[in-house]
């Protein structure tokens, strides 16, 4: 067994600035470890699991391979990063380095997305394919959306009886569905005689339009629209319907919800990662993940849903809820902060309040997504989480609500709904 896991490249994670500025986001933390540790982690798990591969185009950077060279020590799993010469999308990768996913005789291999976070029930894909179809079928995972949102995602029609994969649609017009694509897979080598169909038909396409300037590539294929809709309906590919937490991180708004599921789900799987209530130490309540390193007066209150990176200092009195404060930054006595990211090495001072709009999904819906909310509706700027970029100075006594602040930036006042450049 092998796994890929899909981390895209930089012209990507637009919706993830200023973030995504300073560090890859697929090493953005997220419930204290980075994003694509949680997938890593899910693989280095499943019995048999020879070589994790990271795919995208990002350049190989001192961050990157820091990363992988830990994450191998800490899984005692082989982890490699395939860099792609361009953006090939999500078949397209996957195609060009098929040589290096099969060697040494992979049998099967999962496809993960990296922004998405899930429970990840990857045993239990091997097993339902055990159990549905033959050894070279392919399963998608799958897990149920309400109607309307169920549009944003790729939609899934399967025999209720076998689970085979009848119609597929990426993000339809009308309804299809309830059934949406989660972005894990998992196949065997007989998938790339399918994509490398797609690819000569392509290179024909394209030998025909030989005024379309070049700039399509024959390589660039995606899994969704290109493979999954044609496999549909042949008996080859079916669907593992799972009931676990799943989400996309496509916002920074979205991380700040998948790490209030990462760090759920932490009472079970890792409870060591959870910060008690000790005496002398701060307030907590709910689930919160502290770095040994942060230092923390007694009377700050953390939680629900917070995270607290490397080295980070908060004063006395300090109130923190759902958020996410990355490593060095430093919270002065009597701050309030509430639905932000707090960016590396940044500052506020004291009795100041930072405040966002959570874009959390519907509570009575059991199966409500989070919205991949646009960043303007009708021209104003939506109210969502608030973000501080890297190295943001705010000043003593006052109020930042609902705005995005962009690196290296010392505020002076207060602000309100802005984006801050």
């Amino acid at each position: 067994l092998k796994a890929v896991i899909l981390i895209g490249g930089p012209q990507k994670g637009t919706r993830f600035r200023p973030l995504s500025f300073e560090v890859p986001k697929p090493l953005f933390p997220v419930a204290g470890v980075p994003m694509v540790q949680h997938h890593i982690e899910a693989c280095a798990k499943v019995p048999g699991m020879k070589e994790i591969l990271l795919m995208g185009f990002y350049q190989p950077n001192e961050a990157l391979s820091r990363f992988l060279v830990s994450a191998q020590q800490e899984f005692k799993v082989p982890i490699r990063y395939l860099q792609e010469y361009a953006a090939l999308g999500t078949g397209g990768g996957i195609y060009h380095f098929r040589d290096q996913i099969l060697s040494g005789g992979a049998e099967a291999f999962f496809v993960l997305n990296a922004d998405v976070c899930s429970e990840f029930p990857l045993q239990e894909m091997l097993e339902f394919r055990q159990q549905h179809g033959d050894m070279h079928s392919f399963v998608i995972l799958g897990t149920t959306a309400n109607r309307t949102q169920a549009l944003n995602y790729g939609c899934i029609v399967a025999n209720v009886d076998t689970q085979e994969v009848q119609h597929y649609v990426e993000k339809p017009s009308t309804f299809v569905s309830e059934i949406i694509n989660c972005g894990i897979y998992l196949f065997t080598p007989a998938i790339f005689q399918h994509i490398g169909e797609v690819f000569q038909r392509n290179q024909q396409e394209l030998a025909l339009e030989e005024s379309s300037n070049g700039w399509q590539r024959a390589e660039v294929i995606r899994l969704e629209q290109d493979v999954f809709t044609a496999l549909a309906g042949s008996g080859k590919l079916y669907v593992y319907k799972t009931d676990g937490f799943w989400s996309q991180i496509k916002s920074a708004g979205s991380a700040i919800y998948a790490s209030r599921l990462y760090l759920n789900q932490y009472s079970k799987s890792h409870p060591e990662r959870l910060a008690q209530n000790k005496p002398g130490g701060p307030i907590i309540r709910g689930n919160v993940y502290i770095h040994p390193t942060a230092s923390i007066d007694s009377t700050a209150v953390l939680g629900p849903n917070v995270s607290i990176g490397e080295g980070v200092t908060v004063g006395a009195g300090v109130r923190v809820r759902e958020s996410i404060v990355l490593h060095g930054a430093s919270l002065h006595d009597h701050t309030c902060v509430l639905n932000t990211i707090v960016g590396w090495d940044s500052t506020i001072g004291r009795w100041a309040r930072v405040e966002g709009t959570p874009s959390d999904p519907n509570p009575n819906d059991p199966y409500a997504k989070i919205d991949s909310e646009t960043l303007f509706r009708d021209g104003r700027l939506t109210p969502s989480i608030t973000i501080l970029g890297c190295s943001v100075t705010i000043p003593a006594e006052v109020v930042i609500l609902n705005s995005i602040v962009l690196p290296h930036k010392e505020l002076s006042r207060s602000y309100k709904n802005q984006i801050i450049l």
